[in-house]
């Protein structure tokens, strides 16, 4: 199975294989490098930290899809807890017709590190 998670601080805490980015930037070079494969899960956070959000990740799918070359993505999985932008993301992501499913609080995703836990 081929995972990815784009996440700043949460990890799988069952310890599944993963490619994993920490920050937008990160996202988008990770996804360009694996374009051509088939991704079964893409795990998405908002917020990456500071000014950082998840937009410039979905901007590549959305252009990827308008120019009619959409990723191959089973399923993105949204695992925010920001519920606003959770909502925008799976509106966006849904509109260019990627199967989006919500996953917040999900208990495959969590704080590995205590000393990372958002007070």
């Amino acid at each position: 199975m081929s995972v990815v998670l784009i996440d700043d601080l949460r990890s799988f805490v069952d310890g599944r294989a993963a490619h994993v980015a920490r920050t937008s930037a990160d996202g988008t070079a990770l996804l360009n490098r694996l374009r051509d494969r088939r991704l079964d899960e893409l795990w998405l956070d908002h917020d990456l930290g500071g000014e950082d959000t998840i937009w410039p990740v979905i901007s590549l799918l959305e252009e990827a899809a308008f120019e009619e070359r959409p990723f191959d993505i089973g399923v993105i999985l949204i695992h925010s807890a920001n519920p606003a932008g959770a909502a925008k993301m799976s509106q966006a992501l849904r509109r260019w017709g990627y199967r989006v499913q919500p996953a917040t609080g999900s208990p495959a995703v969590g704080y590995l590190d205590p000393d990372s836990v958002p007070n």
